[in-house]
């Protein structure tokens, strides 16, 4: 088995250095994944379960990049001054330095906000084609803000507080330029990029996109996507584009108090990797 192979990549901005962990294929290499890791502590929650996935499908003969953005993990920056602009930029040096070591097909691997950033990175790439693996993916970027707020509503009733609401929190944030949430001091701009993004794949980027799979885990999975997900899902299919819904069983772990694991996406995720290895090869 391949050895990870942590390294720091230097940010094109000129900001720091980013921590990356890069999983080169085992045997031949059929394929190239970039991992885009969730928002804030759902990130912390999900080192594990990415670090199994990362290492399983490095197994089958994918070369994985994993990469802290800005002010995330080990990578320079404070998470307060972070921007989602900051975000695309070093996902695009990401996809860069990814690109010099194979030509096989590319996956855009996203979890949670991962996903959205993976939509926008689309027309950022300079790849012939690409497909995206989601794990349990928001419709929107302005739900994932309003969960995110409201843990600071929680925290102030906790204190016993009273008063503060979802548009004094906004409020601060455009006028005092951030708000302490949790441990994090969330940045107006990245609080503006999160609210707008969105599952939506760029007009531009939908000839180079060949398929998508959406994960959505639930601890009693129906075949078919929460309501939210299954309208941006029927936008795809409306636009042309090849979009697979996978219902999982299992804990939502990146949002659990303590860190969980979720075996049967390990093995949703690694079979759809596998089927797509096998339907390749057939077309050889």
């Amino acid at each position: 088995m391949s050895k990870a192979q942590p390294f720091f990549l230097a940010s094109p901005q000129g900001k720091g250095q980013r921590f990356c962990i890069f999983h080169p294929a085992d045997g031949i290499q059929r394929g190239r994944v970039l991992h885009i890791h969730p928002f804030a502590e759902e990130m912390n929650k999900s080192r594990r379960m990415a670090a199994l996935q990362a290492r399983a499908m490095a197994k089958i003969g994918f070369a994985v990049l994993q990469i802290d953005l800005f002010g995330c993990g080990d990578s320079s920056g404070d998470f307060g001054d972070a921007s989602w602009q900051d975000w695309l930029d070093d996902l695009s040096a990401a996809a860069k330095w990814l690109a010099t070591q194979g030509d096989e097909p590319l996956w855009l691997w996203g979890h949670r906000a991962g996903c959205l950033l993976a939509c926008e990175l689309l027309a950022r790439i300079d790849e012939p084609t690409c497909n995206l693996l989601f794990w349990h993916p928001p419709a929107q970027g302005r739900v994932l803000l309003q969960q995110f707020l409201r843990l600071k509503l929680a925290n102030g009733l906790l204190d016993g507080g009273g008063g503060t609401t979802m548009e004094a929190l906004k409020t601060q944030l455009s006028s005092v330029g951030h708000v302490e949430i949790a441990g994090y001091a969330l940045s107006s701009e990245l609080a503006a990029g999160l609210e707008a993004a969105s599952l939506n794949i760029p007009a531009q980027s939908r000839m180079r996109l060949t398929e998508a799979h959406c994960f959505e885990m639930s601890s009693q999975p129906s075949l078919e996507p929460a309501p939210a997900l299954a309208s941006a899902l029927a936008r795809w299919r409306e636009q042309g584009l090849a979009i697979h819904h996978h219902p999982v069983t299992g804990p939502a772990f990146w949002q659990t108090s303590e860190i969980e694991d979720a075996p049967a996406l390990l093995a949703s995720t690694l079979a759809t990797l596998t089927a797509r290895q096998a339907e390749e090869r057939s077309n050889l």
